[in-house]
């Protein structure tokens, strides 16, 4: 060796013991070729292997690394020529290093850069922290300064294999291990936080001389670790058949959703045949239909209120759409009216308001004063088929049409559902006008138009109903109770329990039923509120006026069920908070059967109403922003008095 690498031996340090040539470690032979020309930076580096003990200037027999350009420090010119006395045979590139098994190098543990300079300098860990050390000349190491920031974290009995002056064997084990644990490196800060154990950062302003250098590193490893992270993590995120690991579960940074992944191949293969049923992928098949419903029923409200046509409306609509007894908001809304308002749209956009922007408005019809608004939660609106409606008049001399039926009828996934909002003929003893308006009602609408019939050779062309596997029939259908108004008082002053019991016994509707004259295959939950008719308007005392109506239960909720069991009613009850009419609005809350369908029916497509969408969240925006003001006047408003 040069006479400049002999000067940086000590005397304290044994003479390096060469390798044999044919006798190579593991890790020698996927790393043996091309080894970089490192001459220049062992004589710079205190950490350079000795080339003798000290004696005098000598050759070395140890085969000097080249090292890359942007690896050494030093100037290029500086290059000393080693005495080779036999080239070593090719090896592979360094490159090789990164096809091992990344899941057999993670397991590995390696120290601390703490625990690793107290087994380089025999101090046990336990001594301190190695900022309350005494500065003082690095220690003789086994690697230049430039590989330190990778070095500093291989374990200390990899590099105690080779000799203490750093044969070519040790050499081979230093680099090898830079590159597996920077590997590894990448993998803990870019894909998982499943290693066992975490690295230290490294302090710039430590007092210990050994850890200043160990903090530095060269552009080109800080290149690699700008770039790769993302990259790895990316591919990670995309492998393997299952689930990716929650978010929520690691420390690492995750870009994925809390949403299900859809993986390619179900993309590829997904079935669109028309008629398909079982089909894997089918848009209204099984395997969505669990997705969603995993025990196929979903939560249906229904609610009817004669809104006796009062411009003015209730200043809140909770009790009526999200009322007390129920947990949870339901899966879709439909509410029908009677006798309206005038401003239809501004109804709707209270219905829009009260249930927010996880609902959307899925269609809304109106029939002279006949409203009805079906509303639905938005992810459910991609399994609905278009929306159909038909009218009937009953009363032929009205030009308002105040009386009459309106029907809607749509196909959820591959249950079809019919709802009808009627307002029948008024007056105590007009029973039979009342099941002449039901006829008309069953055989005049003409529903499903466009959408198929789920089971058509259960139908009938003269009842609307058999056409649907399920129908919910609501509205005013002036029912009255018989006996007379004084019977009826004597029977409300009863207990609750008792006089609802003895008040059904007058209901003409429940004995119109037991005939089989109307309502044919329907039911009715059991009734346990009040009579909703008629009010004083704004009180809770029935009518006071000269005409002392009798108070009956004119606004029901009817259902039918092609399957027996697939409608289960849940709550049946009134909202007497309610009193802008002379009529209680009722509510039942149903579980309806699902059942997956075909894709042969034409799809909604998503189509809702969009402006009455933006004009209900922008108006729960603006309350709250009111909300929010009259507290801080509050707050700002209030007088602290000492006594």
């Amino acid at each position: 060796m040069p006479s400049r690498l002999a000067g940086v031996g000590r005397s304290g340090a044994s003479p390096p013991q060469p390798a044999a040539q044919g006798h190579l470690q593991p890790e020698d032979r996927m790393l043996k070729g091309q080894l970089p020309n490192m001459g220049k930076d062992l004589a710079a580096h205190p950490g350079s292997p000795p080339a003798n003990n000290g004696q005098g200037p000598e050759k070395s027999p140890v085969l000097a690394p080249k090292l890359p350009a942007q690896i050494s420090n030093e100037d290029p010119q500086a290059k000393a020529t080693p005495f080779t006395p036999k080239p070593p045979p090719p090896r592979p590139r360094l490159e090789r290093a990164l096809s091992l098994d990344e899941k057999a190098w993670r397991r590995r543990r390696f120290p601390s850069s703490h625990e690793d300079l107290a087994a380089r300098g025999g101090a046990s860990p336990s001594r301190g922290s190695s900022q309350d050390e005494v500065p003082r000349p690095p220690a003789h190491t086994d690697s230049p300064h430039c590989l330190s920031a990778s070095l500093q974290e291989i374990p200390t009995s990899r590099r105690a294999q080779g000799s203490a002056g750093g044969s070519p064997s040790s050499w081979g084990h230093c680099i090898s291990g830079m590159v597996s644990t920077s590997l590894d490196i990448l993998h803990r800060d870019g894909a998982s936080a499943r290693s066992p154990t975490r690295l230290p950062a490294v302090d710039q302003k430590v007092a210990s001389g050994s850890l200043r250098p160990a903090d530095r590193v060269d552009s080109g490893q800080a290149d690699l670790k700008a770039r790769l992270p993302s990259r790895l993590f990316r591919a990670h995120s995309s492998l393997g058949p299952g689930r990716p690991p929650s978010p929520l579960a690691s420390e690492a940074r995750s870009s994925f959703s809390l949403l299900a992944p859809i993986r390619a191949k179900d993309v590829r293969t997904r079935s669109y045949l028309e008629g398909s049923l079982l089909a894997s992928g089918a848009l209204m098949g099984a395997e969505e239909l669990a997705r969603y419903f995993p025990d196929r029923s979903m939560a249906l409200f229904v609610a009817t209120w004669n809104m006796q046509g009062q411009k003015e409306l209730p200043p809140n609509l909770d009790e009526l759409l999200l009322p007390a007894e129920a947990d949870y908001a339901q899966d879709l809304y439909v509410v029908g009216v009677q006798e309206g308002c005038s401003d239809r749209r501004e109804w709707e956009t209270r219905l829009q308001e009260t249930l927010g922007p996880r609902y959307v408005t899925l269609y809304s019809a109106a029939h002279g004063a006949l409203y009805m608004s079906v509303l639905i939660r938005r992810d459910l609106i991609w399994f609905c088929s278009e929306v159909e409606s038909s009218t009937v008049t009953t009363r032929i001399v009205s030009h308002i049409k105040t009386k009459g039926a309106l029907g809607v009828s749509f196909t959820f996934f591959g249950t079809s559902l019919l709802f009808i909002t009627s307002h029948f003929t008024s007056g105590d003893g007009k029973v039979s006008e009342r099941l002449l308006d039901y006829s008309r009602t069953v055989q005049g609408l003409a529903l499903p138009k466009s959408v198929p019939d789920t089971s058509p050779y259960r139908s009938d062309a003269a009842d609307v109903t058999t056409r649907f596997d399920g129908v919910f029939w609501f509205g005013d259908f002036n029912f009255r109770l018989s006996g007379g108004r004084v019977a009826v008082e004597a029977i409300l002053k009863q207990d609750l329990g008792e006089k609802v019991s003895a008040l059904l016994q007058h209901d003409q509707l429940t004995q119109e039923m037991k005939k089989g004259s109307i309502f044919k295959g329907f039911q009715e939950p059991d009734i346990h509120f009040l009579p909703s008719y008629k009010f004083d308007i704004g009180k809770d005392s029935y009518d006071t006026t000269s005409k002392q109506r009798t108070p009956s239960y004119t606004d029901r909720v009817m259902y039918k069920s092609r399957h027996k069991g697939d409608i289960c009613p849940i709550k049946y009850s009134s909202c007497p908070g309610i009193k802008t009419s002379d009529h209680r609005p009722v509510y039942g809350l149903f579980r309806v059967k699902v059942r997956p369908g075909r894709d042969n029916i034409p799809l909604a497509a998503g189509k809702f109403d969009r402006e009455l969408y933006l004009i209900g969240i922008k108006r729960r925006i603006s309350k709250e922003l009111q909300r929010q003001q009259a507290l801080r006047g509050q707050r700002s408003s209030s007088i602290c008095t000492v006594s």
